[in-house]
């Protein structure tokens, strides 16, 4: 009992530290065989009352593959002072539905979090439309952290990176310099 209260406390505090978190969603097949996981993904979040809400499948949101409601998910958690693996954890997907209480106290938390969000004050409705909400609840003890690293490709995705710059701006920035 007393180890199963160190765990829970031990995954509550560092989740709600951590401001990014990896998920892999894992569905577990009706039919005996194994199970179908998605990608690893990393996910900001918030740690509202019990659970790590996360927003996310719609236009300007992050993907949430492999996470579907009644589904499950590991989380593992890095530590905000050095970025390591600190804790993993299984967690129970649970999809708010949208303008229920749990959907808005949800909502209200996530959207304090939110940075760069192109709408501001819209953004609730917004992600009632077009977004999901989840709630990823702890349904009890922590993994065991794996050995090595977990280095995997990245997900193909239709953001670009910025141009190369221009060839004479590192000049222009050198002569800034020089004459200070």
């Amino acid at each position: 009992m007393t180890q199963e209260l160190l765990d829970q406390a031990l995954v509550e505090e560092a989740t709600k530290k951590s401001g990014l978190i990896w998920v892999r969603g894992a569905v577990t097949p009706a039919l005996p065989g194994p199970a179908q996981e998605g990608p690893t993904q990393a996910l900001w979040h918030v740690w509202h009352d019990g659970a790590a809400c996360v927003v996310g499948d719609g236009p300007g949101e992050q993907p949430l593959p492999g996470l579907v409601d009644g589904g499950f998910a590991v989380v593992t958690v890095r530590s905000k002072d050095k970025g390591g693996r600190l804790v993993s954890w299984s967690a129970a997907v649970v999809e708010l539905a949208e303008n229920t209480p749990a959907w808005e106290a949800a909502v209200g938390e996530l959207k304090g979090k939110r940075l760069n969000a192109h709408d501001g004050e819209a953004m609730p409705e917004r992600w009632a439309r077009e977004c999901r909400v989840l709630r990823l609840e702890p349904t009890g003890g922590t993994a065991e952290l794996p050995e090595g690293s977990l280095a995997e490709r990245p997900l193909p995705t239709p953001a670009t990176t910025r141009l190369p710059i221009p060839a004479a701006l590192p000049r222009l920035l050198m002569k800034r310099r020089k004459r200070r």
